[in-house]
């Protein structure tokens, strides 16, 4: 356990109120994607025009494929979390592009992202392509847009493993902070080599006050990072909820020794406090073989907002209905801290929720100003967006329009 001792009195947490210092937002929409070798879509041009895109068709047809084709535009593994070779065609080249036509205000942009497989001794390369220059990472796309999305296997957060929240939570913080993943990816590696030395040098005291030197600095950035985007989520939530809407707020707090640490000491206070907890802590951690204390024991804890429980302890519909308004005030987050409407991909929403919800859903999302993705098996679902949707139909990787 990391030792907190008395809080001190800091300054302002510097959280911006997004709902008296919002920047000016911009328009975004997605007017064409173009997937070549991508999964099940040999090749496949889809163009919209309409803030509301519905994609129907039998399962296996290839709606939630399309949807993870655009969530590749921001950092991370996409809304599968897979590995890019996966994504490759199975009777393609092994390799896949996509591309996607943005128009942003009055401007317009071609970005592109792509996985060609290794060649004789080569390696395999993710290509990042931004109006035809090759850019780093999907990092770059970022100041392009910001995706955010709700999948059916999130349908299981609150009852599942802290681990499962930890990734969401991420995926959150990555929305507003594209950085954020760079972080964490480090922040793991450098847990695995304190690991390791734990296991096969003990008493290798240089080496591992060295590691756990990078493991403090970075597992306070990591915990101040999701700190910040946590309490201004929790923030705009409690500001704007009404207990009249379909979908329930939520409450939400950080629950670990590093975020009760870093809730009440400065960056260098708290990495001080934390090497020396690593330090005090390795003949237990050698013989869990893992660290036990840092931000990978952080757990997101969420309430149920009108009834004041647990959000693991609601019903099913009620655990549907507060994710579904977890996600849209996510949406309002993001657009207020960076300017940007997101794109929100929604894979099978729709579905589970009886008409009122589904009709208070439609309402939540015309409120925001984001262009919104969704899938769904029947078009009955999508009734009530006649005239403002772009309806696909979506057969074994090609597309009609409905």
């Amino acid at each position: 356990m990391i030792e907190v001792v008395s809080p001190i009195t800091q300054e302002s947490s510097g959280i911006v109120d997004p709902s008296t210092d919002e920047p000016s937002v911009v328009g975004l929409r997605l007017t064409r994607v173009i997937c070549r070798d991508f999964r099940n879509h040999a090749d496949l041009d889809l163009a919209v025009g309409s803030r509301f895109v519905a994609l129907v068709g039998e399962n296996g047809a290839g709606k939630t494929n399309l949807l993870e084709s655009i969530s590749l535009f921001c950092p991370g593994r996409g809304l599968r979390r897979a590995d890019l070779s996966s994504m490759a065609r199975n009777a393609g080249s092994g390799g896949f592009a996509v591309s996607l036509a943005l128009k942003q205000g009055e401007d317009e942009h071609r970005i592109g992202t792509g996985f060609e497989p290794a060649v004789g001794d080569g390696r395999a390369t993710r290509l990042c392509r931004i109006d035809g220059e090759t850019v780093g990472s999907p990092v770059a796309f970022s100041e392009f847009l910001r995706v955010v999305w709700l999948t059916p296997d999130l349908d299981g957060l609150f009852r599942g493993p802290a681990g499962d929240r930890r990734r969401f939570l991420d995926r959150l913080v990555l929305a507003v902070d594209a950085t954020h993943g760079a972080r964490v990816n480090a922040l793991e590696r450098a847990l695995r080599s304190r690991n390791r030395l734990l296991e096969e040098r003990p008493s290798d005291g240089q080496w591992l006050d060295a590691v756990e030197r990078e493991v403090a600095e970075l597992g306070v950035a990591v915990a101040l990072a999701r700190r910040e985007t946590a309490e201004r989520l929790d923030r705009l939530i409690a500001e704007t909820r009404d207990d009249a809407q379909p979908f329930p707020w939520a409450g939400l707090r950080l629950e670990g020794d590093l975020d009760d640490l870093v809730a009440v000491w400065p960056a260098l206070e708290a990495e001080d406090r934390f090497r020396a907890a690593l330090r005090q802590g390795r003949h237990r951690d050698r013989a869990a073989g893992r660290t036990l204390v840092g931000p990978q024991a952080t757990d997101l804890v969420v309430r149920h907002g009108p009834k004041d429980v647990a959000a693991a302890t609601a019903s099913t519909g009620e655990q549907k209905a507060l994710l579904i308004g977890l996600v849209l005030a996510h949406a309002r987050l993001v657009q207020a801290m960076c300017g940007i409407a997101p794109i929100i991909l929604l894979d099978e929403v729709a579905a589970h929720l009886d008409p009122r919800r589904r009709a208070g859903l439609f309402d939540a999302l015309a409120a925001l100003q984001g262009q919104v993705w969704m899938t769904g098996a029947d078009p009955a679902l999508f009734v009530e967006l006649d005239g403002r949707a772009d309806m696909v139909s979506v057969s074994d990787g090609r597309i009609v329009r409905a």
